[in-house]
């Protein structure tokens, strides 16, 4: 990155380390959704912009990270952030467990990618029927009680503050993966897995690495969503349409970039944001149900990626505004 990006860079710092002082609590809202996005998109890049495993079942981490820390909270009191790191546990023994069978049946590409969905699937299944974190009627998180940061309770500007560390820390530890001998491997495994394995790499360890911290990045983020908005249901904890969700960010932002999933994130959500509103408005005036609107504009803008900036939005605005050489 050029000396003008790093400026660049550091100037949105400030303002996202300022920015609760200086908006409302709505663009609060959509701020939070912004970065929450752009760290579980993070998390995916781990294992498809970087180590070219592509997985469409990312919700399954996500959602057992979100449901041992929300049920070890209810049944017994446990701090969230213990029962993050057992979340990240369960969610990387089941990335484990899925990496294992993909890889040794030698699964790649699209059926590798149904692997996932097969699993994310039975979970969510298997869920439904668990009655100890609430079945199908869901489960529910005190919104009363001791309040604060051990506890993970408060206010949307305490939670702003967590996903905006948890950002930045999932930043500084792709940044220092990338450009490790590891992350090297990543990309030679990505750009061609068979000249990688002819070259020496173990590229079984490499690709159940990837899928080991990626699982575990995503069930961090499941576990603070879990807090964040107090209830989980298997039908949206588990749902493929939230793995979707994951990984339109980095794919708009710029796959295997590291700033990709932040730019994707903020365009999504907010342009997303407008979307709705206008066809809110749209619907009062013309009496039109708008039902689904949102995922069209998604789809939409998907196919402009496709069509016009296959690399994605960041590498070429970097380009343009002279971020990176």
């Amino acid at each position: 990155m050029t000396p003008r990006g790093m400026i660049a860079l550091a100037v949105v710092g400030a303002v996202l380390l300022a920015a609760p002082a200086v908006i409302g609590s709505y663009p609060l809202s959509i701020l939070i959704l912004v970065i929450y996005f752009a760290y579980i998109g993070q998390a995916w890049n781990v294992m498809m912009g970087f180590a070219g495993q592509l997985s469409l079942g990312h919700a399954l981490y996500l959602g057992l990270g979100g449901y041992t820390a929300a049920a070890l909270a209810f049944h017994f009191g446990l701090s969230p952030w213990l029962g993050m790191v057992a979340g990240v546990l369960v969610a990387m023994l089941a990335g484990g467990l899925v990496g294992f069978l993909g890889f040794r049946f030698s699964l790649a590409g699209v059926y590798f990618a149904l692997l996932t969905i097969a699993f994310a699937e039975f979970t969510r299944i298997l869920f439904d029927h668990f009655k100890w974190v609430g079945g199908s009627a869901g489960l529910f998180l005190k919104v009363s009680g001791d309040a604060g940061l051990w506890h993970l309770r408060g206010g949307p500007v305490m939670f702003y503050y967590v996903i905006l560390a948890l950002a930045v820390l999932a930043l500084v530890a792709c940044r220092l993966l990338l450009t490790s001998r590891l992350g090297y491997y990543w990309l030679a495994i990505r750009e061609d897995p068979e000249a990688a394995q002819a070259s020496g790499v173990d590229v079984l360890r490499c690709k159940m690495i990837a899928v080991l911290i990626s699982s575990g990045m995503a069930a961090v983020g499941g576990a603070w969503a879990a807090f964040y908005y107090k209830n989980l249901f298997p039908e949206t904890a588990f749902a493929v349409g939230r793995s979707i969700e994951v990984i339109l960010a980095p794919i708009i932002g710029g796959l295997g970039t590291l700033i990709g999933p932040f730019v994707g994130a903020a365009l999504l959500v907010s342009l997303g944001d407008l979307f709705t509103i206008a066809a809110e408005r749209i619907g009062e005036v013309f009496g039109i149900k708008t039902a689904g609107l949102k995922q069209i504009f998604y789809g939409l803008a998907l196919l402009c990626i496709v069509a016009f900036r296959r690399d994605g939005v960041w590498p070429w605005l970097a380009r343009k505004l002279g971020f990176v050489r």
